[in-house]
């Protein structure tokens, strides 16, 4: 795992369209199995600025689009779209297009942008309030960093890795959800 936290992190430093050569299936298997693993440590770690933002009611959580989804919603409708709808369509939407641009002079910034893009799409799970908009490079920070490991691993290995490694993300944190 170490070493794929180092790929990661080097790649993070100057993304490139470098693809990893190595075709073995168990291999990518193990690379998508540390990249989950890293995926939902970063969520971990940086949860408990969530804690805090509502601990000092900055933002009141319960209104986020998830807990209405479950007030709403059958377990396996909230899955369905979780799990499988969105990964599919945000990974097409914001890594699908990324190997489309070729000139290594630019593709950092697209990459980084897509990035950002895809963490501020997902602003829309909070109402809109003058604290959400303050907050909203906190609060879109997750999924923004997410975005990077997704673009990595869509990069290296192409688009299929990229919605399922966002497909098992969800489903851990959904897991989760369900469970407490």
């Amino acid at each position: 795992m170490n070493t794929t936290l180092r790929e990661l992190l080097f790649y993070l430093k100057s993304p490139s369209l470098k693809k990893d050569s190595n075709q073995d299936l168990n291999y990518r298997i193990q690379k998508l199995a540390h990249l989950l693993i890293i995926s939902i440590l970063t969520g971990m770690i940086l949860s408990p600025i969530f804690g805090l933002i509502e601990k000092f009611e900055l933002i009141n959580l319960e209104n986020h689009a998830i807990e209405k989804l479950l007030e709403s919603k059958s377990k396996l409708t909230i899955f369905s779209i979780v799990v499988i709808m969105a990964p599919i369509m945000e990974e097409l939407i914001f890594r699908a297009p990324l190997t489309l641009f070729k000139t290594p002079r630019y593709f950092s910034f697209i990459f980084y942008s897509f990035s950002f893009l895809f963490g501020l799409v997902h602003i829309t799970n909070y109402e809109v309030s003058t604290n959400v908009i303050l907050l909203t490079p906190i609060l879109i920070a997750p999924q923004f960093i997410l975005g990077t490991y997704l673009g990595f691993i869509r990069v290296r290995f192409g688009l299929i890795w990229s919605i399922l490694l966002h497909a098992c993300y969800n489903a851990f944190f959904m897991f989760i959800t369900f469970v407490a």
